[in-house]
């Protein structure tokens, strides 16, 4: 590895805990402090590192200084985490993405900004992804797909060839698209959900849930 670059994180949830790890373990950045919101600075280091509030974050690391990366889940359908990620490009600050060592991707990747991209991330030849994506581990995105700004894609999801995900959206757990689909901004797409049809902006697609048999699992001969 070359000259390692100081890296500030947003966030002192679980995210913000596994983006430290991430960042440390698989890249040539030196996570240095935490950041987030003054009202919610409520205890001064987390794993070993400064919290700051974000208002007085470029009186310690200006941004020639450290590179940000907002470790913010998916709440209020990924807004909270674009208003910091749309602050942070205000004030400056590069915005570097995590792309596991250890998921496959092609040297045709699209460069996007604060993406994380987790470990058996499968993304073939001809995909784009837009800023502020996050790829949870374990995901199919086929050939020629579109993830468009501030998405989140759950683990273990397939997205076949040639669709599009529109901006904001949510896609969970074990979710499949078909070939061709397009997911409309903002939208969420549930657990376990098999999209077949073009789906409008804003909506909510849910999938059938288990259902409790009255028969026990004594009965049942596997």
């Amino acid at each position: 590895m070359g000259r390692s670059q100081d890296l500030v994180i947003f966030g002192t949830g679980q995210i913000g805990e596994l983006a430290k790890y991430y960042f440390e373990a698989d890249t040539e950045f030196r996570p240095v402090a935490f950041t987030v919101d003054g009202e919610f600075v409520d205890e001064a280091n987390f794993m070993g590192l400064p919290v700051l509030p974000f208002d007085e974050l470029g009186e310690a690391f200006r941004p020639f200084d450290a590179a940000l990366f907002v470790a913010v889940g998916y709440s209020g359908l990924n807004r909270n985490r674009r208003r910091i990620f749309d602050e942070a490009t205000r004030l400056g600050y590069s915005l570097p993405s995590y792309v596991s060592s250890k998921a496959t991707v092609f040297p045709d990747l699209s460069s996007c900004r604060n993406c994380l991209i987790l470990e058996d991330n499968t993304i073939q030849p001809r995909v784009v992804v837009g800023d502020d994506v996050f790829l949870w581990s374990g995901n199919h995105i086929g050939h020629h797909s579109v993830i468009e700004d501030h998405c989140y894609i759950a683990s273990q999801v397939v997205v076949s060839g040639n669709c599009r995900i529109g901006e904001a959206s949510f896609i969970g757990v074990n979710a499949t698209l078909h070939d061709g689909v397009t997911v409309g901004a903002g939208s969420v797409i549930a657990a376990g959900a098999l999209i077949k049809r073009d789906v409008e902006p804003g909506s909510v697609m849910t999938a059938v849930s288990a259902r409790l048999s009255d028969r026990k699992a004594s009965e049942v001969d596997l």
